[in-house]
This record gives C-alpha cells, sequence and structure tokens, in this order.
C-alpha cells in the first residue's frame, strides 16, 4: 500500500510539474554542440533558463544528436531560436546568434516582460 501511495504521489508531482511548465513562454534554441554559435550561445541559455526559472522554459535541441526533433522545427540554418506563447503559439523566430540582451527585448516586445530572480 505504501508503495503505491509513492507512486501515486510521484506521478500526480510530475503530472502537475508538466501542466505548470506547459502555461510557460518558451525559448527553444536549434543548433548543434559543434557550431560556433551555438557554443557562444550555451551559456546565454543556461543563464536565461536559471535567471527565469519558473517564468520562461528554454530548451536546447542538437541538429545532429535529435535529428528528428530539430525537422519537426523546420530550420534551415543553426542557430534558430524559436520564440513560443505559454499556449504553444509560435511568436518569432531569429537565425544566428542572439544575444542576452536581444532575447530579453525580443520577449519584452512581445508581451513577456520577465523579473530577473537573481
Amino acid at each position: 500500500m505504501r508503495l503505491l501511495t509513492t507512486s501515486c504521489a510521484l506521478f500526480l508531482l510530475c503530472l502537475t510539474t508538466n501542466l505548470f511548465a506547459a502555461d510557460l513562454p518558451k525559448l527553444v534554441d536549434v543548433g548543434a554542440d559543434k557550431c560556433i554559435p551555438c557554443i557562444k550561445m550555451a551559456p546565454i541559455l543556461d543563464a536565461l533558463r536559471a535567471d527565469y526559472a519558473g517564468q520562461l522554459e528554454v530548451e536546447f535541441v542538437d541538429v545532429w544528436k535529435h535529428k528528428e526533433k530539430a525537422s519537426a522545427y523546420g530550420v534551415r540554418m543553426i542557430p534558430t531560436q524559436i520564440f513560443y506563447a505559454a499556449d504553444g503559439t509560435e511568436l518569432y523566430r531569429h537565425t544566428g546568434f542572439y544575444g542576452r540582451a536581444e532575447i530579453l527585448n525580443k520577449w519584452d516586445e512581445l508581451g513577456y516582460p520577465f523579473e530577473q530572480k537573481n
């Protein structure tokens, strides 16, 4: 009985965590770990993920390691950043290196002014 209760609690935790994550706007960066501009984007994405946790979901998709997932985004050049509303609607795409300030300015322009946690 205890195992079942623990399993149910873990399931509910996972379910609610996924539901809340789905309610966040999302930045998807499609690139590769061998691409120079993509490598320069990595610390920016990590910092955004940390600084805006709970407000913004940030995902990196490597085109060479996850070909099917990357192809679903219809990206022709890397890196490409795709901005999604909380409801999953694509709002904007940018191809090439995109700095932190530019990313945050674009989110603000799109109606998502984030508050930095730190």
